[in-house]
């Protein structure tokens, strides 16, 4: 990639030898080696345009060697004859030496806003009634002379106090990480932190570099070899708050605040730079002429991923800018001056002066100027400018190169004020960055990026092959577009095929990852195993030891191909299960559950399409539609993963309430003869017809009645009331095959289907049953409503006449037995309406309902004249009798129909008469009786009748009366012997427990003996009555 575009021109033709220089705003400050001041104005949008505003002729008497700019003061810093001056803008007037920093080398300035005490904030002017920290804009110029340093500071514009240390060394170049430690470079070798605060020096120590070959310079002639040794300028530049870049030799290393490397890596250049510069991220460097190599196509610059100089065919005989990369520390792009004659034989310019936009910004200028001394003269120096390509345009064209590691790197230095949609790259790329990362067989870092990204799983499990995706499954080549990269991508050919086919078989995943995004021919391997069914390459075949070749190719992709795909389902149930409870809680919060997954749309109904096109955000963001789709994904793919590796798991999955798509898994289920796991899919999808079809498929294996039915009535009964019809057309072949065991389909406690319905259906089959199912709801469920205890007695009236056509009298018998005992025990019946039905030989049933409807007299009439049946008659007196209700005189009626006979073909019933007077004489009227009994019934025949009537009123008379008269004399004698008791206390009455005289004193008498004490003694003497020890 190539960030930067090709140099321009800002400034050509400069006579005078430019010294420093200084990028501020809309202005370009060239000081020369005269002491003169050139003021342009360029504007970064327009190319070759710079316009000079002033001049400042004679600024200073010697070279201008360096300048600067404090923003606190508005003022330009310029370092000439070692001493730094201080000029005001834009009126230059009037200058103010530093002279406490005479014999200067460098300065540095840096600026930032901290926030103070009032006490400190302005010296502590201006700070009444002002309380906490106050923002202070705090600026710093830190100028380093020989062998020591002065620190000069402006708080918001202010002077403050002048310090000053002692140094070991004279700095040659100072450099500000932040606002308290400064990087010295005292030579190109030696380095030191210094501290602000504490005044104090630390020594900067790296690991020895390298000896240079001197094969990196063959083709430079001893002149130019001799050049490189004298200059002898060090490289120092900062690279962040805690960090700055140190150069020795042909070595970078980047060091901390601590004076150590904060990172292993290092930045290793085919010879010393002659300069470096940073513009965030990108590191700038001087070269040599003949240190790297000449662009192939003639272009301007060469870019990433290029091979090194020494496999190149010639160098390049001008001196060339570096660009190189401070994440990866890998050059990205150089760049040969001047650019428009790459392939010259001779060097024809040096470049020097590499000057970065204010806070390590773009631009960067630098200055070419004619090595040849009279092409020096007549054309002069030029000052070129190199400007960022916009960050969009990099990371888009990393991308586009399948090199995602660096785009993520480069963004996190970026800010969003720089790059407004940053975090949805970011988002692309990691999710971009974790497919190239699956392809690679990196399964389980590619799918922590996928649940860390949320990103939609339908992209996830796209993946995986046709026997887990289904039609989600997308072929390798369409990975990148699918989730939203590129759909044609450029990578880099490699230029030296064999070296990277020797690489060790030890070599780190990454560097794997780097050599297959850059390499079109490895990318190819792997879509080329792709189509062939390995669907994932985590071993690229180039890194495979020569020895290997002898090994079959064929039994090597079998192998691996077991390994992978085990690994990459191992690592998509991790997935699946960690989306599984996340999008259940983000149903559960709009109140949607598993349970109602038959009341959505399938999955099957909703295009692929759709399904890619669902959005990539955090769950509780999603619509209810959207997250259906999700757990549908989700529980579809997690169902395939298990049928394909551990069909053992199904069977759990399936008992639970689940989003599966049944389309997709029920065949592979029927192949397996997974019929268990069929069933319990079937019926949390409510897809009951085809459980319940299934079930009597698989009953006809069976031969046991028992074994073979009891599956599908256990189905039956759980099914609710909303299924009744289904429940109904299934259990038809049940019936047919054991009615008493189909029965039982409707006499489940878990479920309660419509009863009348069900009685109805009942009916049709079998009335017997149906009898059965109502009995069962009146004993068992407590069925009180008079509709079922009607049917009830219906059912039971028609199957007793029909037994009576069909002259079956047991049949007979056994139901008019249960018809009698019913509505003779129960009172949720309408009579009426029974009596109406009933035919005229059904005497007793007839004789039960007149008793119902409150006719006792006709009931008494058919249970004496037409049944005969006197024992009957009389319970059917003793089961109504009240003697303070309507039917007190029941016994005297039916002792009526004994003795006053309503039917003329009646026998003589005057013994069943005289049994029942014999027997209820207590509950006859004795008045009526007699007048009932006719004339020719002796005494002695009604005698205990008679005692019984005569006796009883004079007995209890009698009775009442003596108990009277007990009481009374009981109470008189009692009252009496209270009268008679009494005590006298006279004045020689002694007391029993103080043994003193009573007196007059207020006394107490003690029962039984009628002891006599003073009142306030009868406590210690009652003790010794109760207690006789103390007697």
């Amino acid at each position: 990639m190539a960030p930067f575009n090709p140099p321009n021109t800002v400034l050509s033709g400069f006579k005078e030898r430019p010294e420093a220089l200084l990028a501020q705003g809309d202005k370009l400050y060239v000081g020369t080696a005269t002491g003169n001041l050139f003021i342009y104005e360029y504007s970064e949008l327009s190319e070759n345009v710079s316009t000079l505003v002033d001049t400042k002729k004679g600024l200073s008497r010697r070279s201008i060697d360096q300048l600067g700019y404090i923003k606190d003061i508005n003022s330009l810093v310029s370092l000439s004859e070692t001493i730094p001056t201080l000029y005001p803008l834009p009126s230059f007037a009037p200058p103010t030496p530093l002279t406490r920093a005479k014999g200067a080398l460098t300065f540095a300035v840096h600026s930032s806003v901290h926030n103070l005490d009032p006490s400190d904030a302005k010296g502590g002017s201006n700070t009444v009634g002002r309380a906490g920290p106050i923002p202070t804009m705090v600026t710093q110029l830190i100028v380093g002379c020989r062998r020591k340093v002065v620190i000069y500071t402006w708080k918001d514009g202010e002077a403050q106090e002048i310090k000053e240390a002692i140094l070991p060394h004279s700095p040659r170049v100072a450099v500000f990480l932040d606002s308290d430690n400064v990087c010295f470079a005292y030579s190109p070798t030696e380095y030191a932190l210094f501290s602000i605060s504490k005044l104090m020096t630390l020594d900067v120590t790296t690991p020895i570099p390298a000896n240079t070959s001197m094969g990196a310079f063959s083709g430079l002639t001893g002149y130019m070899t001799l050049g490189l040794g004298a200059r002898a300028k060090p490289g120092l530049v900062r690279l962040s708050d805690t960090e700055a870049l140190i150069v020795k030799d042909n070595q970078g290393f980047i060091i901390g605040t601590d004076g150590r490397q904060t990172k292993p890596a290092t930045i290793d250049w085919p010879s010393p730079p002659d300069e470096v510069a940073f513009v965030n991220p990108y590191i700038f460097s001087i070269l040599p002429p003949g240190t790297v190599p000449v662009p192939e196509n003639g272009g301007t610059s060469l870019p990433s991923g290029s091979a090194p100089a020494a496999l190149q065919s010639s160098p390049t005989p001008s001196p060339v800018v570096q660009v190189i990369s401070s994440l990866t520390m890998q050059p990205v792009q150089t760049l040969p001056f001047p650019p428009t004659s790459p392939t010259s034989s001779a060097v024809t310019c040096t470049i020097r002066l590499l000057t970065s936009y204010p806070a390590a910004k773009a631009p960067l200028f630098l200055v070419a100027t004619p090595s040849d001394r009279t092409v020096a003269t007549s054309e002069g120096s030029s000052i070129w400018q190199i400007q960022m390509r916009s960050w969009g345009d990099q990371i888009d064209e990393l991308v586009q190169r399948c090199l995602y590691s660096d785009p993520l790197s480069l963004l996190d230095t970026l800010d969003k004020a720089l790059l407004p949609d940053k975090d949805q790259r970011r988002t692309l790329i990691r999710a971009l960055h974790a497919v190239s990362q699956f392809r690679l067989g990196k399964f389980d870092d590619a799918i922590n990026s996928f649940i860390e990204l949320d990103l939609n799983p339908a992209k996830v499990v796209a993946l995986y092959p046709e026997r887990i995706a289904g039609r989600l499954s997308v072929p390798p080549d369409d990975w990148i577009p699918l989730f939203g990269g590129p759909a044609n991508q450029q990578s880099l050919t490699p230029k030296n095929d064999d070296a990277m086919s020797t690489k060790s078989q030890n070599d780190s995943n990454e560097s794997k990852e780097k050599l297959l995004e850059q390499s079109p021919s490895l990318a190819m391997l792997v879509r080329t195993a792709a189509r062939r069914g390995t669907a994932f390459v985590a071993l690229l075949s180039s890194s495979k030891d020569k020895d290997d070749d002898t090994v079959s190719i064929s039994g090597k992709k079998k192998v691996k191909q077991v390994d992978d795909f085990s690994r990459s389902v191992d690592a998509l149930w991790r997935y699946l299960t960690d989306r599984r409870p996340k999008v259940a809680g983000a149903l559960a919060a709009v109140h949607i559950a598993p349970a109602q997954s038959h009341q959505w749309p399938f999955l099957s109904e909703t295009s692929t399409e759709e399904l890619f096109a669902l959005p990539n955000i955090p769950l509780p963001l999603l619509t209810p539609e959207q997250l259906v789709r999700f757990a549908q994904i989700v529980d579809t793919a997690l169902f395939k993963s298990y049928l394909v590796t551990q069909p053992a798991l199904l069977g759990a999955l399936c008992r639970l309430a689940n989003w599966c798509e049944v389309s997709e898994v029920e065949e592979e289920l029927r192949a397996r003869e997974k019929f268990a796991e069929l069933i319990y899919l079937y019926n949390g999808k409510k897809m009951h017809a085809k459980a319940l079809d299934l079930l009597q498929h698989l009953s006809e294996k069976d031969t046991d009645m028992r074994d073979k039915l009891d599956p599908s009535i256990s189905y039956l009964r759980k099914l609710g009331p909303e299924y009744i019809n289904q429940v109904f057309e299934s259990s038809r072949w049940i019936f047919e095959a054991d009615r008493h065991m189909a029965f039982e389909i409707f006499t489940s406690d878990d479920v309660e289907l419509p009863r009348t319905q069900v009685t109805d259906y009942l009916e049709k089959i079998d009335p017997t049953i149906s009898t059965r199912y109502i009995e069962y709801l009146i004993d068992e469920k407590g069925e009180e409503s008079p509709a079922f205890h009607d049917r009830l007695t219906e059912l039971y009236l028609n199957m007793t006449l029909s037994a009576r056509k069909r002259g079956d009298e047991i049949k007979e018998l056994e139901v008019y037995s249960k018809l009698l005992r019913f509505i003779d025990t129960t009172d949720h019946y309408r009579p009426d309406r029974l009596y109406g039905l009933l035919s005229e030989n059904l005497y007793e049933a007839r004789a039960v309902l007149l008793g119902r409807m409150g006719r006792h007299e006709h009931a008494l009439e058919l249970y004496v004249y037409k049944l005969k049946n006197y024992a009957k008659a009389e319970e059917y007196c003793k089961r109504i009798y009240n003697p303070n209700g309507v039917t007190k005189s029941v016994f005297l009626t039916l002792l009526r129909l004994y003795l006053r006979p309503t039917d003329k073909a009646a026998p003589n019933l005057l013994q069943p008469a005289l049994d029942l007077i014999s027997r209820h004489s207590p509950r006859l009227d004795s008045v009526e009786t007699l007048h009932l009994l006719p004339p020719l019934v002796t005494a002695r025949d009604v005698r205990p009748f008679l005692q019984e009537a005569l006796r009883a009123p004079i007995f209890d008379s009698h009775v009442i009366r003596d108990i009277h008269k007990a009481r009374n004399e009981q109470v008189a004698r009692k009252l009496m012997l209270l009268e008679s008791r009494r005590v006298r206390v006279t004045d020689s009455r002694i007391c029993p427990q103080c043994h003193k005289r009573l007196g007059s004193s207020v006394i107490a008498v003690h029962a039984p003996r009628g002891e006599v004490t003073h009142y306030q003694c009868r406590d210690a003497f009652a003790r010794r009555l109760v207690d006789p020890m103390r007697r």
